[in-house]
């Protein structure tokens, strides 16, 4: 295997760059803040964007964590990669990396001075410093996975090189916890309301009764109470409720719905 050093300060566009990068070196396989990352999928470890603080993010970042350190090994180990871009602030965290991980020591190094300008590096760190936003290098689907019940957006582009079709990949933004900006949140009171207004809409019910959104760490759970229109098929009415609410929610807030409980307490004749 080999090793590919992708380097620069933090906040000036690494993870932003990364799926370009790799592309361009022929690495098959992407490791980034504690992420094993191969072929647009997360197969190992957990983001450092999601530790509440900037020391946990680095121990994160470097594999400090046993469990988490054996986890990456036996990942890398198994699919055997011949080639990996591993990001990092400098070498020397490139290099504990690779140490932490049972890796050769970097055989390249890019800087990000090589892939961006100097204009985009300065708009990478004020959209880093004023909007708190980081980038991983894996789709929506599968960093949700890592982040429920934070804001995860897409962002799709098309990798281009001469004489070669376009390679579409998809990234995705999102916000830690340890953002100087605080902490995000959207308030369950707007999420019920979401949930009430999806549910009303659906043919059949006649009243949503009560909404209790609860925000939990693997994301959030919805519990309504809903009374029924008398005549119509009461089970695929709640499960088409399930649905879009969901849908609502997360289409709206791009936060993770774990579960839709629909209870059905009333029957309406009209």
């Amino acid at each position: 295997m080999e090793v590919v050093a992708f380097v620069g300060p933090a906040g000036s566009g690494k993870s932003h760059r990364a799926s370009l990068v790799a592309y361009q070196y022929g690495c098959d396989m992407i490791i980034d803040d504690g992420l094993v990352i191969r072929d647009g999928k997360i197969l190992a470890g957990k983001s450092a964007k999601a530790e509440e603080t900037k020391l946990a993010a680095v121990k994160r970042a470097i594999f400090l964590d046993p469990e988490h350190r054996e986890e990456a090994k036996a990942v890398i180990w198994r699919i055997r990669p011949q080639r990996i871009l591993i990001l990092g602030t400098s070498v020397e965290m490139v290099e504990r990396i690779t140490d932490a991980l049972d890796l050769p020591r970097p055989e390249q190094v890019v800087t990000i001075e090589q892939v961006a300008t100097p204009a985009q590096i300065r708009l990478a760190r004020r959209k880093r410093r004023q909007e708190g936003k980081h980038v991983i290098p894996a789709p929506t689907m599968e960093v949700k996975r890592t982040f429920p019940g934070y804001m995860v957006d897409p962002l799709r582009f098309l990798l281009r090189r001469q004489d070669q079709e376009p390679v579409p990949v998809e990234k995705s933004v999102v916000r830690p916890t340890y953002s100087a900006l605080g902490r995000f949140y959207i308030a369950d009171t707007v999420l019920a309301q979401i949930a009430t207004h999806a549910a009303a809409g659906v043919p059949g019910i006649a009243q949503v009764l009560r909404v209790v959104v609860e925000s939990r760490p693997e994301g959030v759970t919805v519990d309504l109470d809903v009374a029924l229109r008398y005549g119509v098929p009461m089970w695929e009415t709640m499960e088409t409720v399930q649905v879009k609410v969901r849908d609502a929610l997360e289409q709206m807030t791009a936060l993770t719905v774990a579960a839709v409980n629909v209870h059905g307490r009333r029957l309406v004749v009209e």
